[in-house]
């Protein structure tokens, strides 16, 4: 388990040195609401250059097995292209609901983006008609810089940050990391429409994610993230369709779905 783990890393960081400069980004929203991969935020907002107030919507969907799928409806707020503010309901069952609330700020850096941000999680909460709750803090921070990769362009996130949870027996020493790519593939021929995102993490979107359990040896997702912004028509707006695959590398593995449209308002 522990080699399979190593290797693992080992690979995502060959990948991330092979990484040059002059990338796009396409800023597409994780499953929390954040701007990001698919479980990790980056250290992007979603309108950090184009708008100084920006409005996001999303909705997910993960099937996971023997069990009815959750629905995750999303809504990120970008502001004076510093801060982001976004939140989500994660509605996994008639008495098993989540409350997320995320806050981002990114720093006044050039070329790379660094972001210090932290997630608030009412995990089951009376307020969406579950039978108990607890909360869970999450603090982080990230970076993202730009690349290429066989001459693709690509952007690389890593997260560093804790996770403090209340109610619970489980050990809180442990640091949360994450480690993820969008590589454009091949823009010539594809034009910008079609990315490769995968990210890996020993935490998820949420500390009661489904579909992604990040507990036993960190969990691989990867999938497709379609940019439909790209097409002239739809240029002003944001417009991305995920297919994912959640802990890919083990028997839990998932399959989801998401969308997100964004509006720029000033």
């Amino acid at each position: 388990m522990q080699v399979m783990k190593r290797g693992l890393m080992v690979l995502i960081l060959a990948l991330v040195l092979l990484c040059g400069l002059q990338a796009q980004s396409l800023k597409g929203m994780s499953l929390n609401g954040a701007t990001g991969l698919y479980t990790i935020p980056s250290a992007r907002i979603g309108w950090e250059a184009r708008a100084n107030v920006g409005l996001d919507f999303g909705f997910g969907v993960i099937f996971p097995d023997n069990r009815d799928a959750n629905f995750i409806p999303r809504l990120a707020v970008s502001l004076f292209k510093l801060f982001e503010v976004s939140g989500a309901f994660d509605i996994q069952g008639e008495y098993d609901n989540d409350f997320l609330l995320g806050l981002k700020f990114q720093l006044p850096t050039q070329g790379s983006a660094v972001a210090l941000g932290v997630n608030f999680q009412a995990i089951k909460t009376p307020l969406l008609g579950s039978s108990y709750d607890r909360n869970a803090t999450q603090i982080y921070g990230a970076i993202t810089y730009p690349g290429t990769f066989f001459r693709m362009p690509a952007e690389t996130s890593v997260v560093i940050g804790h996770t403090f949870v209340e109610k619970t027996t489980a050990d809180d020493k442990n640091f949360d990391f994450g480690m993820g790519f969008d590589l454009n593939l091949a823009p010539d021929v594809f034009s910008n429409l079609v990315h490769w995102v995968v990210d890996f993490a020993n935490f998820s979107y949420s500390y009661d994610a489904r579909g992604s359990n990040a507990s036993a040896r960190g969990s691989l997702n990867t999938g497709l993230r379609f940019d439909f912004a790209s097409l002239p028509q739809l240029s002003r707006y944001k417009f991305a369709v995920d297919l994912m695959f959640l802990d890919l590398f083990d028997s839990n593995r998932t399959f989801a779905l998401s969308a997100v449209f964004g509006i720029p308002i000033n």
